[in-house]
């Protein structure tokens, strides 16, 4: 091997490294927020109602159709032996907004617990960055394997996580700042038509700019990984004495 080729190998491993870590990224990203899936399960139960609101005004059949299809889903991933978590979270919120809706006996009230959740997902991405434990970190952590590591161990991956949390807070609130105005000014089926529209686009915006800033961040340090090869170097230590005994 020449002087000439060990830089240009040392490039590609590097280029090899910086591709891998993009491919586990988008992985953990895929796996945390459902991918398109969990898109469908978040978005069809709302779409589902305001279509049915929309044609016959009704408000009961509207509210059983949403909570019925959300049961569903929930359903079909427990037979097929899939990850329920998405789709359970689904079911909770409609049943939320079904609840609160018939007790009002105001079909926009259907939305209502989503918007003061995502408010306060907005403030919690916020408040927990602030605090110096971002709360993508906290979600995405296990995913990594690297749990709170980042934190101390690992900077330039707490500050992409903080980067992350700002974008996910401040696209939350903006979407706050178009829906709580509508809650009171738009009619139900208006209202219900512009929340579905905003369900994705800012969702998908805020899962980009995550890929955006942990791709640029130093790698994740899998703290299950030095577990197991500390509990084998103790295994191995104790082996030895053993031995020598």
């Amino acid at each position: 091997m020449t002087s000439l080729d060990k830089p240009t190998e040392d490039a590609q491993r590097d280029a090899q490294d910086a591709q891998d870590s993009r491919a586990v990224t988008e992985a953990a990203l895929f796996e945390a927020f459902g991918g398109l899936r969990g898109m469908i399960e978040t978005v069809l139960p709302g779409l589902l109602f305001v279509t049915i609101f929309t044609i016959n005004k009704d408000l009961h059949s509207a509210a059983i159709a949403a909570l019925g299809v959300s049961i569903l889903l929930v359903v079909v991933r427990l037979v097929m032996k899939d990850t329920v978590k998405h789709a359970f979270s689904g079911v909770f919120g409609v049943a939320f907004g079904v609840v609160f809706a018939m007790m009002t006996g105001n079909a926009k009230d259907f939305y209502l617990p989503g918007m003061l959740y995502t408010l306060g997902l907005a403030l919690a991405y916020i408040i927990t960055t602030l605090a110096g434990v971002p709360l993508i970190g906290l979600i995405l952590g296990p995913v990594f394997k690297e749990n709170l590591s980042w934190r101390t161990r690992n900077p330039g991956r707490k500050k992409a996580y903080a980067k992350a949390s700002y974008a996910w807070g401040l696209i939350l609130l903006a979407k706050c700042a178009i829906l709580f105005p509508l809650y009171w000014w738009a009619d139900t089926t208006q209202f219900g038509w512009v929340l579905i529209a905003l369900k994705i686009p800012p969702f998908l915006l805020a899962v980009w700019l995550t890929w955006v800033f942990l791709a640029k961040a130093p790698p994740p340090i899998d703290v299950f990984a030095e577990m197991e090869a500390e509990e084998k170097a103790e295994k191995e230590r104790q082996a030895a004495a053993r031995s020598a005994d």
